[in-house]
């Protein structure tokens, strides 16, 4: 640090020198061990449909969105601007500019509608699709749910070194020395809010990556999550490996990010039905042989005949005891009837575990039996029995009773299980993105996409978490191909649930499809290039397309949700008797079958389409001045309709706003005069099912005293929440 300082200290110009040494002396502060990074210039976002006007931030359409200027006068339709940075002025027409979004600037975001798919009651649950710069979504996103989500998964740009995501509006050169710290100043300010968006008390962050930037990647998790736990899993997405040097790659990485009491849910359970134990009835230690007298020896009443059937195996009777004096040949004998005793293989008489009298009740109630010996024994049969614990919790349940056998002895179990994790190694026929990424999705919208994923990755990735929450809140703000929505599609036609799902993507164009548009005489923001951006080209169709169970061309889907398999199952079991040991042994024989991956999903035809909605937006500004007089409730109406949980088909007015706008369907409510009040708690009444009322009013106490009269779940203030959420990042809902 000496010779920096040094070197500042000859800068003549003052202020020059002091901005520089602060500069030094924050970044000496900084920490020096963990993930440090630059922070670049912050993002821009083009706004093409924004008009441009006097005092507009605006860039050049065929220029680097980065490259500000500020309008200073229209005249005729062309524009003169004043250059940021060098403060040259240049006349340019107002068709060359588009109005730019900087990063960190107040922004007043609203949904602008485009399109919807309905394939169920339009009463029910709406999936959305927002077209936008994911962070300015993200932002609208915490207004609307901010520790309400229950799962977000992403798959962003992996940073490759091919044209794989864009940096303010440029793909970023392989050869730049700061790619990665670029990288990564933009997914730290995605993760921060993403961050606010998730449920503290339970759920979970899910982010796919490789080996480009995992290991940035983990470290920028490990610092902004610091109270989550946090694990990384490798999953086999390419079997056949790609890449032509070194090593192919197989496959890639997935981080789960986990808040709270969110924990995996267990893959399978292994039902193991233990039967219960019997044991020999038997005293075993010579010190309860016969005869013997002393501490730990038996009574004189535990050696016995016990009769068994020598045809069924059945025990008839329960003898009286014998006194030492008599050899037990001179027990009574019962016809057809085999008198067993507690004899050792050696010969040595013993003593039965229990007396005469505990073994007849035993016997009564199931929990005595009698077996074959082994050949070469001293007797035809062994007797065995119920311990008292075993008996104690068949009676209380823990053990289940399933019967008898033809001896009368009980038949029973003990119901284990053992819960099967997935493992840190997914390594699933299922997971391949070229078979049920890439295949799947040319079927539906043709070669539009490269590199999807694997449409049951993600449901296994998702099901881990919401499985068992079938009213989850899923967020994909990097949805790329919508592969996300497919998936909790699939998982709610599974079980009947109804999880949500947002996506969000920009509207980019492909690197090749860019370049013939430009040569083309198209820009960005003209109609022919928007169409062929992501959003509509690919994320939409593929939406509207699964949804109704068609592809792009109108003809239905073929097959089924299901994955049929070849695998080697057992064919046949045998016993066999060794030649040489005499032992029996078990003989398996296997044939490779196919079978069904997923039974349920069998049952799923693609034609049928889903049970489901979707809305597609795009993410618009509004004039903070303009929503402040009223002015923008019919734009504003869709993100309010959002806010109270996207039920029911998103609604429209035409025409002039009334005094209560009263959505029963929607679930919602909008007081917009304050002398209507009466007239909204009379309504309410007659529709619980409305739980969410925004109220039109600048004064703050009549706000709070409407809001605690009402008895709905959630109440909030127009336009005041609004804006003071963008502009200091506060929310007013009084639940």
């Amino acid at each position: 640090m000496a010779a920096i300082n040094d070197l500042i200290s000859q800068i003549q110009d003052k202020e020059l020198r002091e901005r520089i040494q602060r500069e030094v002396d924050k970044m000496s502060k900084q920490k020096k061990f963990g993930l440090v990074f630059e922070e670049h210039l912050p993002e821009c976002t083009p706004l093409y449909d924004v008009p441009v006007k006097v005092g507009a931030t605006v860039a050049k359409r065929t220029g680097k969105v980065n490259d500000i200027y500020k309008v200073l006068s229209i005249t005729d339709g062309v524009a003169s601007c004043l250059h940021r940075e060098d403060t040259e002025v240049i006349s340019v027409t107002v068709d060359e500019l588009v109005c730019v979004a900087e990063f960190g600037e107040p922004i007043y975001p609203y949904l602008k509608p485009l399109d919807s798919v309905c394939n169920a009651p339009d009463s029910d649950l709406w999936h959305t699709l927002i077209e936008a710069d994911n962070y300015h979504a993200l932002q609208l996103l915490e207004y609307l749910y901010a520790g309400k989500v229950d799962c977000i998964y992403i798959d962003p740009p992996y940073n490759t070194r091919a044209k794989d995501w864009k940096y303010n509006n440029d793909y970023v050169d392989p050869t730049d020395s700061y790619k990665h710290s670029k990288w990564l100043s933009m997914m730290q300010k995605r993760l921060k809010i993403a961050k606010k968006l998730l449920n503290p008390e339970n759920s979970v962050l899910i982010i796919t990556i490789d080996e480009k930037e995992y290991l940035h990647l983990g470290c920028l998790i490990e610092e902004l999550f610091p109270e989550a736990r946090i694990q990384m899993v490798s999953s086999v997405i390419n079997p056949a490996g790609a890449g032509k040097q070194e090593f192919a790659r197989t496959d890639e990485y997935i981080y789960f990010i986990q808040f709270g009491a969110s924990c995996v849910r267990p893959e399978s359970r292994e039902e193991i039905d233990t039967p219960i134990v019997w044991d020999t009835l038997r005293r075993s230690s010579l010190a309860n042989a016969r005869g013997k007298h002393g501490k730990g020896a038996c009574g004189p009443n535990q050696f016995y005949p016990i009769y068994v059937n020598d045809i069924t195996g059945k025990i008839e009777q329960i003898g009286d005891p014998l006194p030492e004096s008599i050899d037990r040949s001179y027990a009574p004998r019962i016809p057809g009837c085999t008198a067993v005793f507690p004899i050792r293989p050696d010969g040595t008489e013993m003593n039965w575990g229990i007396k005469p009298e505990e073994a007849r009740l035993r016997l009564q109630s199931g929990y005595l039996r009698a077996g074959m010996a082994k050949p070469n024994e001293p007797q035809k049969f062994v007797i065995s029995y119920v311990t008292g614990g075993i008996i104690n919790d068949i009676a209380s349940g823990v053990a289940i009773l399933d019967g008898y056998n033809d001896d009368g002895s009980v038949i029973a179990h003990y119901p284990t299980g053992k819960d099967k994790l997935p493992t840190t190694n997914w390594n699933k026929p299922t997971h391949d993105a070229q078979r049920f990424g890439t295949n799947i999705l040319t079927k539906i919208i043709g070669g539009r996409f490269q590199y999807p994923k694997s449409i049951y990755a993600v449901k296994d990735a998702i099901s881990y978490f919401i499985k068992d929450n079938t009213n989850a809140l899923v967020v994909d703000f990097f949805a790329g191909s919508g592969t996300t929505l497919h998936a909790v599609n699939l998982l709610n036609a599974e079980d009947n649930g109804r999880r949500r799902c947002i996506l969000v993507t920009n509207n980019e164009v492909s690197a090749t499809e860019e370049k013939i548009l430009i040569g083309g005489g198209y820009k960005k923001g003209d109609p022919e290039w928007e169409k062929l951006g992501i959003a509509h080209y690919v994320t939409w169709p593929r939406t509207v397309c699964s949804i109704m169970g068609t592809n792009v061309d109108g003809s239905p889907l073929e097959g089924d949700y299901g994955v049929m398999e070849e695998c080697y199952l057992l064919d046949e079991e045998d016993t066999v008797i060794s030649k040489h040991t005499g032992k029996t042994t078990s003989k398996k024989i296997y044939e490779k079958k196919k079978i069904q991956l997923f039974p349920l999903l069998a049952e799923i035809n693609k034609a049928d389409g889903f049970k489901a909605n979707a809305a597609f937006f795009k993410l618009g500004f509004l004039d903070k001045n303009a929503v402040a007089l009223g002015r923008q409730f019919k734009e504003m109406l869709p993100t309010l309709w959002m806010k109270a949980g996207a039920i029911g088909k998103c609604p429209v007015i035409e025409g002039e706003i009334p005094s209560i706008v009263f959505l029963p369907n929607n679930h919602f409510a909008v007081l917009t005069e304050e002398s209507a009040f009466g007239n909204l708690e009379v309504m309410l009444s007659e529709h619980p099912e409305v739980q969410t009322v925004f109220i039109v009013t600048d004064y703050e106490a009549g706000y709070c005293t409407m809001a605690k009269s009402l008895k709905v779940e959630h109440t909030y203030q127009l336009y005041r929440d609004y804006l003071d959420n963008f502009r200091i990042n506060t929310r007013r809902d009084k639940k």
